[in-house]
């Protein structure tokens, strides 16, 4: 028997081989304390109906080892056997990577289990790569990224994120002592349904200790929780299997999307904060400016002088960034035009787009684009020149969704193409953001035999990276009719995310709060606008709209030319509070501090806290009777040293035991508090 141990921040990752070299099993996954004393996770007793390996925590299980219980892969070939029994091989562990070998000599397989615990962390990345060593063409029929065991022994607490288009990422709870409770996507994008994203605690302690797993995927996916009969947890992650699976040719390979496991002893909150250090570490690191987006004030109309009049009063609100939003682009007059001919009306900028630009440099503006580069409308240029491009079944008519259809991605031409249309306007303007926005599901099948999900994916990727590396200057958006491609693979390859259409200030806090569950605040792209509540149509201040959108990466969608001076002067306010600090927000340890009529969050960094309170109830009901003074309890402050919060003065004991004043009781519905040591 053989140990390896993968050490992060405060948690630790052991797995080993037993002596017959037959699996791979999970040790502990925990506190370090937990690799110190006997495994949590090993069956006790001796299995009599079942084979061992169907009781044993595997971290990889393969069809032919293990049979009644889940398998992470199967894997067929011409003579429709779906067994495989590798044998362990050989393994790697250098520096915080550890990669175990198995070889299956009868199909000549030879599958690789990858770990990697960055150092400073507490998360395991896994994946696994298949390869076909043989002379025979094999199938992969399921394949699963990982299998994360869970020492639960009483069942488990599974939360999860759900939702639809402008309800997105609604926080869902199922207790379950057993059996199998999954989530997924079959849509070839994230999608707005469910987010990759699962979280396990021990049913007789939900608050306690918590496992979770994300997956870097943006296409199909599909997260499982399986309790077994002895209340066991595994989770199982990866891309959703094909419907006539993934051929893998002879002397090729199969490499799996990457699943992140994390653990907090801190429960939900504290695996949130986990998954927030993991994201900071693949991000530039740059807080947003904040900008103004024009969509909402005018739409499909846009038309350059009137677009500048917008950019001079965000200029007074003090935006740093002018977007200009889908209609700027040659037949596009309403949703049916214009999607994949990608050049500059010359209605709408009769000057041209340069000229635009430079006028909004004299006002002290930088320009943003938005574009829908992976779309293309029926009727456009680019579809007539190139029917072959557009993703369809052979013999049917291709699926139109929002009066749109879509590129084939999986096609080096046209990624070819995506990447020149890009880099063409970001040489020719000076462009410092780009919203790049993919409103429909892929749900045409197109050739299933060529792996269409995988190509589709990585052909995304590689634009994206290509457009970090060539153009670092431009601080890229992502966004899909909304929040529907929120997940670790984006999260990694753009600057921030649109978590919802949805910018009502009471819908939008939920939204908000469920998005921090898993992502980061300096991911979560939030506006200020005059929309009503879709789901909670309670009248929200202006304070309030702005301090939900302080909360992440700050931008306003009003309609500026319909706003009084006194609105302005408001918007001014805030936008220099956010100045000063959304490098707080962006970066900062997240600590939510209250769940009721009362919301706060609370950024800590190491000089300062950023706390935001907001009241959510009734307020224009106020009580007219005597009361006492309702306050919220600040965390992660120095007990003896004294604290500066707006024109109060107190030691942290008092702030951490006593509180800061609730909105409740307040004039206004919300409050952006600093907290700051004094010298």
């Amino acid at each position: 028997m053989t140990q390896w141990t993968l050490r992060g921040a405060t948690t630790s990752y052991v797995v080993e081989v037993p002596s017959h070299g037959q699996w791979a099993s999970l040790v502990a996954w925990g506190p370090h304390a937990v690799a110190d004393g006997p495994s949590l996770v090993a069956p006790v007793g001796t299995e009599h109906y079942l084979p061992r390996a169907d009781l044993e925590p595997l971290e990889y299980a393969v069809r032919g080892v293990r049979y009644t219980t889940p398998t992470d892969l199967v894997l067929t070939g011409p003579d429709g056997s779906d067994e495989l029994r590798p044998v362990f091989a050989d393994s790697n562990q250098t520096g915080d990577s550890l990669e175990l070998t198995f070889v299956d000599a009868v199909r000549a397989v030879r599958i690789v289990l990858h770990y990697r615990m960055p150092a400073g962390l507490d998360v395991v990345e896994r994946w696994v790569s298949v390869n076909n060593d043989g002379s025979e063409e094999l199938t992969l029929r399921r394949h699963e990224s990982a299998g994360f065991v869970v020492p639960t022994s009483n069942g488990a607490v599974v939360r999860y994120l759900w939702g639809e288009w402008n309800s997105e990422f609604q926080q869902g709870i199922v207790e379950l002592r057993r059996g199998r409770f999954s989530v997924d996507s079959r849509q070839g994008i994230t999608g707005h349904s469910y987010s990759p994203f699962l979280s396990v605690a021990d049913l007789e302690d939900p608050a306690g200790t918590t496992w979770g797993v994300q997956l870097a995927w943006s296409g199909s996916w599909e997260l499982s929780a399986d309790v077994d009969t002895t209340g066991q947890t595994r989770i199982q992650a990866g891309r959703a299997p094909s419907s006539l699976g993934l051929a893998l040719a002879p002397g090729s390979s199969w490499v799996s999307p990457v699943a992140v496991g994390g653990c907090s002893v801190e429960g939900v909150d504290g695996l949130a904060r986990v998954f927030h250090a993991y994201q900071r570490t693949f991000s530039r690191r740059v807080p947003q400016k904040a900008l103004y987006n024009s969509w909402f004030a005018t739409e499909f109309d846009v038309e350059a002088g009137h677009q500048l009049e917008l950019a001079e009063r965000a200029v007074r609100a003090g935006v740093e960034t002018f977007v200009v939003d889908d209609g700027w682009f040659v037949g596009r007059s309403d949703d049916t035009g214009g999607l994949g001919d990608w050049d500059v009306d010359p209605v709408a900028f009769p000057d041209g787009l340069g000229a635009f630009i430079e006028d909004l440099k004299e006002v002290g503006l930088g320009f943003g684009l938005w574009v829908e580069p992976e779309s293309v409308s029926p009727k456009s240029e680019l579809a007539a020149k190139h029917p072959e491009w557009i993703l369809q079944t052979a013999g049917r008519e291709p699926l139109p969704i929002r009066n749109q259809l879509l590129l084939d991605l999986s096609r080096d031409d046209v990624a070819d193409w995506i990447w020149e249309t890009l880099d063409r306007l970001l040489s020719s303007y000076e462009i410092s953001y780009l919203k790049w926005d993919a409103n429909r599901p892929r749900l045409d099948a197109g050739d299933q035999r060529r792996d269409l999900d995988g190509k589709v994916v990585t052909n995304l990727y590689k634009i994206l990276d290509r457009l970090r590396a060539d153009h670092p200057q431009v601080y890229v958006e992502g966004c899909a009719g909304g929040g529907a491609r929120v997940d670790l693979g984006m999260a990694a390859r753009v600057d921030t995310l649109w978590p919802s259409d949805n910018t009502a200030p009471l819908d939008r806090l939920k939204i908000q709060r469920g998005f921090l569950t898993g992502y980061s605040p300096h991911l979560m792209s939030s506006w200020v606008t005059d929309a009503e509540g879709t789901h909670d149509g309670r009248e929200r201040s202006l304070d309030f709209r702005f301090h939900v959108a302080m909360a992440g990466g700050l931008g306003i969608g009003a309609d500026l030319s319909r706003w009084t001076d006194e609105q302005l002067d408001t918007a001014a306010r805030h936008v220099a509070q956010y100045k000063t600090i959304r490098d707080v927000v962006a970066q900062g340890i997240v600590h939510w501090l209250e769940e009721g009529p009362t919301v706060g969050v609370q950024y800590v960094a190491a000089d300062r806290s950023v706390v935001f309170l907001w009241d959510t109830g009734d307020s224009n009901v106020r009580g007219t009777l005597p009361t006492r003074p309702r306050r919220v309890r600040l965390v992660e402050l120095d007990a003896a040293q004294r604290y500066r919060v707006g024109t109060e003065v107190h030691p942290g004991s008092y702030l951490m035991q006593v509180g800061v004043p609730d909105p409740r009781d307040t004039p206004t519905d919300s409050h952006c508090l600093v907290v700051e040591t004094l010298d």
